[in-house]
Parts: C-alpha cells; structure tokens; sequence
C-alpha cells in the first residue's frame, strides 16, 4: 500500500515501512551539552585533582578515558560501569595513587546525575520528534533504543527521555550497563528480538536499526540477522534516511 507523509514541508512518497525501529541513542537521537561535559571537569578540577593538573589535562583524561572504555566494550562485547570510569578518570588525575576506597562513588554519580539536568543532552536535529512522531502514528510499527552507555546509565538516560518529551515514543528501552552487554554483540541485538516478538512476531528483514556508529550499529546488526542503517556520521541526516530505507526494503 502507498503512503504518503510530510516531514518539516517536505512530501515523501513511500511504499511500506519497517514494522519495528530500533534507535541508538547518542549522535543519532540525542547528543551532549558541551556545557555538562565543561561543568563536569570543572568539579573534578577542583575536588578530584590532588596535584593540580591544568584543565586542560582533566579535560583530556576524561575524553581518552570515555574511548578507551568505548573501544574495550565494543571489542568484548560487555560493559564497563561508569562508576568504574569515573574512578579511572580520578585515578588517571592522581596519577594512580589516589585513594579510590574513600570515595563515595554513589554520591559522586548522583553529582554528575544532578548536574547532567542542569545542561541537559540535546536533541540532535530539530526534525528528529516529528520523525518519530510519524512511526508511532503507524499502529503496525513498534519502536525500541537499544543503546550503549558510558559515563551515563540507563536509569538516568530514561529520565533525560521523559524530560525531553521523547520517551513516549519508544515501546521499550536497552541499555548496555543493565543488560551487561555493549553493542556490536550479537547477545545484545538478541535481547532486542526477544523483547520484539513478545510484542507479536516480524520476520527480521522487517526490523531495522538506525545509529551512527558503522561498527557499533550497523555491523552489529547485520551480523544479528536484521537491516542497518547508518546516519548523521555520514552525512545522512535521519529526516533523509527513514523514506530511502523503506523504499529500498519494499519497493519493487
């Protein structure tokens, strides 16, 4: 069957769509404040930093802490805890020889916590609610983010949803630090299957994963038996790449 949409002024004509979408999270729908991210090595410039490292150093050590766990989660597959990486950043800030058994890592994440809704994340196109707007439209589609943490939890990143005003959007939510498994493993692309078909059955080259991470995402997901589809990190905005995918799935 035909359908037709309009998405910020422009038509698009398509034939079907995927029944399920799955989402990434960050650099696909979200992406961070870079206040937070300033605000947050401020802090542990002046509470974490016992030989007075220039911000600049802290500033670093938290990127190369924040790919380093990346890069290990994505190659094995499991979950690297972010308490564990912020007590890697106050280490790497000491040198290695800070006293890690004193601090309250509870209290310090809900600090971090705290001020993560002071600079909220941001929506990371302004057409991106009205995409997903125009999925859960369709009552035959269903939707999920299935998204690798890091510094932030899941728990938290489900309130970020809910104040953004994008959560209803979703019919349920994986996090790679509930589930212990990261993107690009195939057990984690399971739990997704498993969480689809206790909604009703699709066949899997009706489900799709959208993310901007071509290892991460799209690899991961093609190895997990279903479609992937990279955006945003190659230039293809979602507002682009949602019509295109679903002509090239089902037009024929």
């Amino acid at each position: 069957m035909l359908t037709s949409f309009k998405i910020t002024g422009k038509v698009t004509r398509a034939m079907e769509i995927y029944r399920h979408y799955s989402f990434d999270l960050w650099l696909t729908l979200i992406k961070s404040n870079p206040l937070f991210k300033k605000q947050r090595c401020r802090i542990f410039h002046q509470q974490y930093n016992a030989l007075n490292k220039p911000l600049d150093e802290v500033e670093f050590i938290f990127r190369q802490v924040d790919l380093m766990c990346n890069n290990i989660n994505e190659a094995t597959g499991k979950n690297i805890d972010a308490e564990e990486m912020y007590l890697m950043v106050i280490s790497q800030l000491n040198d290695n020889k800070a006293g890690l058994h004193d601090i309250d890592i509870h209290a310090l994440y809900l600090q971090m916590e705290t001020l993560l809704f002071e600079f909220m994340p941001l929506i990371y196109s302004p057409d991106t609610p009205e995409i997903l707007a125009h999925i859960k439209e369709n009552p035959d589609c269903t939707t999920n983010i299935l998204s690798n943490t890091g510094f932030i939890k899941g728990v938290t990143l489900r309130k970020v949803l809910k104040t953004l005003n994008i959560e209803p959007y979703f019919d349920f939510q994986l996090y790679s630090d509930e589930a212990g498994l990261s993107k690009p493993n195939t057990a984690f692309f399971r739990l997704l299957l498993d969480q689809v078909a206790a909604f009703r059955s699709i066949p899997a080259n009706q489900i799709v994963h959208i993310g901007d991470n071509i290892r991460a995402d799209i690899w991961g997901a093609e190895m997990a038996g279903i479609q992937g589809f990279q955006v945003n990190s190659n230039n293809i905005p979602l507002v682009k790449l949602i019509p295109d995918a679903t002509q090239h799935l089902f037009f024929a």
